[in-house]
């Protein structure tokens, strides 16, 4: 994986007891990561805290959540209310949630998440409002030419319109992008740009803006990392399209690098994805690591080593991504190891469970953790590429 294999990882393994023994649960003495407790009865927020290092580090630090899991689970809400600066839905704010019928939203949950962020003063991030998938089971018999663009900026109207001014950012289009569809614009031949066409885009944003002036309007993209020459097709199609938008004055604050690794992957990520970051900069935009964890698919069965080479790769990976001082928050998609859709999307052969987070099942604290908060330890040291000195003072939204 680019970086994070060969001298990296044999760096890692050597440094392992250093590296999981840095990270202090305080409360009942010093502890390794590895064999921590769970969270019940353990102190882990404070100075030892992921979110503490992460506004440091002048970033913001969160999970994408889980809406019933933050009801129901205790342990589960302990690790977000302590860890996260930030969080986003995982499918709370979907079409297909809020949407069971073409004259009817359900805000329920949505807003029961958005209650709990502002009571822990965590900000919020809005997942998505113009996407391809979790389209509500009444789309496809009732959008047409005629009613699509109608559609669309009513959701968003009614939607972005009804959290105007308490959320952090939005993803005004999620995955736009695919240029295996074979078009010169590498757009996606998603329902929207048939029904509504190609400035189905600049609308979403346009009618975002004028729903919230506030918040960080966000495109967000998966496939943007890899070394590959679909990687690059990717990256090349995204900034054409952001080019695009940037040219037309459209209003968009900034791109999502989804950050879905693999570890043991030797096409990881590298020069070309910091070039891509550079050119967003230079766009005015910034860079949100939004969707962040690393798949052991491919790793051996063996637990400690496939957490080890976890932790390597989301330390290698921030270690390179966050040289680039306009990288403001990074977010995992998912809170702990039971949750994660990787389990399913992407099993392992030997049919063990995915570990790609930072935290177990049993919501402990693992070597990625500890990665973790070394990188953004690490952002601040002199001579790092984002280090204090080159940070502005407005970035990020704190």
């Amino acid at each position: 994986m680019g970086s994070a294999d060969g001298i990296g990882r044999r760096r890692f393994l050597a440094a392992g007891a250093a590296m999981v023994g840095a990270v202090v649960l305080s409360g009942c003495g010093p502890r390794r990561v590895g064999g921590s407790p769970a969270l019940a009865g353990v102190d882990v927020g404070g100075k030892a805290s992921l979110k503490e290092h992460a506004a440091n580090a002048r970033l913001l630090f969160g999970f994408a959540v889980d809406t019933r899991q933050l009801r129901e689970n205790r342990r589960y809400r302990e690790v977000v209310e302590q860890q996260a600066s930030i969080i986003v839905a995982e499918n709370a704010m979907k079409w297909r949630a809020l949407r069971p019928a073409v004259d009817r939203y359900d805000f329920e949950d949505a807003d029961g998440l958005l209650t709990f962020a502002e009571k822990n003063r965590i900000k919020l991030r809005g997942h998505n409002l113009c996407w391809h998938e979790s389209l509500p089971v009444w789309f496809d018999a009732v959008a047409n030419r005629g009613n699509a663009h109608r559609l669309l900026v009513d959701h968003i109207r009614t939607v972005a319109g009804r959290y105007a001014g308490r959320m952090h950012s939005w993803d005004v289009v999620n995955e736009a992008i695919n240029t295996r569809d074979g078009r010169g614009d590498g757009l996606r031949n998603s329902p929207w740009l048939r029904l509504v066409g190609t400035d189905y885009i600049e609308i979403a944003f346009r009618t975002a803006r004028e729903a919230d002036p506030a918040a960080l309007l966000t495109y967000n993209e998966f496939g943007l990392e890899p070394e590959t020459v679909e990687g690059a097709g990717k990256r090349a199609a995204t900034l054409q399209m952001l080019r695009r938008l940037k040219q037309r004055n459209v209003p968009i604050d900034a791109v999502g690098i989804q950050s879905h690794l693999e570890a043991g992957s030797r096409s990881g990520y590298g020069p070309e994805l910091t070039k891509f970051m550079a050119a967003c900069r230079e766009m005015g935009l910034e860079i949100f690591l939004s969707e962040m964890d690393v798949s052991d698919r491919n790793l051996p069965v063996n637990t400690d080593s496939r957490d080890a080479v976890v932790a390597e790769s989301y330390r290698s990976y921030l270690e390179m991504t966050l040289q680039e001082r306009r990288v403001t928050a990074v977010l995992t998609w998912g809170v702990d190891d039971g949750g994660t859709w990787l389990t399913a999307g992407e099993p392992r052969r030997d049919q063990s469970a995915q570990r790609p987070l930072l935290f177990d099942s049993s919501f402990q604290a693992k070597p990625a953790f500890a990665a973790v908060r070394e990188a953004f330890v690490g952002r601040m040291r002199p001579g790092s590429g984002a280090s204090a000195a080159r940070v502005p003072a407005y970035l990020p939204r704190l």
